[in-house]
């Protein structure tokens, strides 16, 4: 008997999985405790339009990204720090700071987790920062840091 699950089952497969079980099984263990239902012709529409939808949001996210990605090319986010002899700064500019300059500056929300900042910026001048938009998508933009008078 082909059934679709509606839940994970354990050495059978993942929700929204369309499998062929023995009768029994299907009859007796997981239609009823609600873990599957039949494969007939509405169901696997149903299946069917929830990938189709799934794959939908995924592209347009991959070309969100992507447009974000370009758009970061020419942005430099402008900050102010305190800073001592040579344009070393009393402490550092974070991911957190630069997040949320580029939220201020251009309008774009970028969780700072994306930000690959290792340790933070120290010195004053300019950094290019790499940041993960979506699997497989980098962009990267520049931070000009200034010496606050």
């Amino acid at each position: 008997m082909k059934v679709v699950l509606l839940k994970d089952v354990k050495a059978q497969g993942k929700k929204g999985d369309l499998i062929d079980v023995s009768d029994g099984y299907a009859r007796n263990f997981l239609l009823p405790k609600g873990l599957a239902k039949e494969a007939n012709s509405q169901v696997l529409n149903e299946l069917e339009g929830k990938k189709e939808a799934a794959a939908y949001h995924r592209n347009v996210e991959e070309e969100k990204a992507r447009n974000i990605a370009e758009r970061m090319k020419e942005i430099i986010v402008k900050l102010e720090a305190k800073a001592g002899a040579g344009g070393k700064l009393f402490g550092s500019i974070t991911s957190k700071d630069v997040s949320e300059a580029l939220k201020a500056q251009f309008n774009i929300d970028i969780d700072k987790r994306k930000l690959d900042l290792k340790d933070g910026i120290k010195v004053c001048g300019t950094t290019e920062v790499p940041v993960k938009l979506y699997p497989g998508i980098t962009g990267t933009f520049r931070v000009s840091i200034t010496e606050k008078k």
